[in-house]
């Protein structure tokens, strides 16, 4: 038997990926490498993880219904982490064809070849965008969530609402987890940690909005990690869960915090917040806690400097 993991050549998913094998579990990746990011850093991931005799890497698309079912019906799949994703709020905005393709029907794809094969354990990477410009602090899954700002969280937002179909009609354990911007060593070059590392070395002027004014509750990568491990080993009926921190800091924190790891000063220039971005990122994290033993270890402060070092490694610094 093994655990389908989808995106698994991505930061989240090599690091599941990297987890379940060091516990001598069977893993099999479905990536097509696409180039939202370099696709060279996602074939580095792939090679971190070793000529692993557990593991078994498949390039190819979740569009693809066929290739789905074909991997359902021979690699003896007894688990599904869905991690594939069309990711990025504010490139939807003007792509939301791609997304809805990927993000909605491409779990479709998934959902029917798991229901087919009678896979009774689906974990399903969410994100907290699906919460918006909500007034209801710290978020909580109880919110509506029905206010998407962009096409990456309605799309996400609608995979979760699907999810639930299958849980319903088909008897199968859907945990939904929401996401708290993952960082971490070998973290996405367009999430804002990295970015900003790299402007140490560039002198690029980073563009902050609201002038640094605004609040992400960072997640720390093996944190993720453990959380998506815990709902893979944890079938719950149909769960919502948000999977952050608590704790959110703002922009002009964290670049000071780059500052002091680099000893180098990082340009930049205030600029209006995007329409498709919230003010705030804040988790309520109480329902992973109780339902998935989820206790973070990694503070942000914490987190950025073990990114920092293993930035500094990668560049030779």
């Amino acid at each position: 038997m093994a655990t389908l993991i989808t995106g698994g050549a991505g930061f989240i998913g090599s690091h599941v990926a990297q987890r379940l094998l060091a516990q001598g579990e069977r893993v099999v990746i479905l990536d097509n490498f696409n180039d939202y990011y370099d696709p060279a850093l996602k074939r580095l991931n792939i090679q971190r993880l070793g000529n692993h005799p557990n593991l078994v890497v498949i390039e190819g698309d979740i569009r693809d219904a066929e290739l789905v079912n074909r991997i359902f019906a021979e690699q003896s799949i007894s688990r599904v982490a869905h991690l594939a994703a069309m990711a990025g709020v504010r490139f939807s905005v003007h792509e939301t064809p791609l997304y809805v393709a990927v993000n909605l029907i491409g779990s479709m794809n998934l959902f029917e070849a798991a229901a087919a094969q009678e896979v009774k354990h689906f974990v399903l990477a969410s994100t907290s965008s699906v919460y918006g410009k909500t007034e209801v602090l710290p978020f909580v899954e109880t919110d509506t969530a029905d206010r998407p700002l962009a096409a990456y969280p309605a799309s996400k937002r609608a995979a979760e609402m699907l999810g639930h179909t299958y849980y319903h009609l088909h008897a199968m354990n859907v945990t939904v987890l929401r996401f708290f911007n993952v960082y971490g060593p070998a973290g996405r070059p367009d999430m804002m940690p990295m970015q900003l590392m790299e402007a140490t070395l560039s002198g690029r002027v980073m563009k902050l909005f609201n002038g640094g004014d605004i609040h992400r509750d960072w997640t720390f990568i093996e944190d993720t990690v453990s959380g998506v491990v815990s709902a893979l080993e944890r079938p719950l009926g149909y769960e919502v869960i948000n999977l952050g921190v608590g704790n959110p800091i703002s922009l002009m924190e964290m670049v000071e915090a780059v500052e002091e790891f680099s000893g180098r000063t990082i340009n930049w220039e205030p600029v209006e917040t995007p329409l498709s971005d919230p003010p705030i990122t804040f988790c309520n994290n109480e329902k992973a806690r109780r339902l998935l033993d989820f206790n973070p270890q990694v503070s942000v402060h914490e987190g950025l400097r073990l990114t920092w070092d293993w930035f500094r490694q990668w560049k030779k610094l």
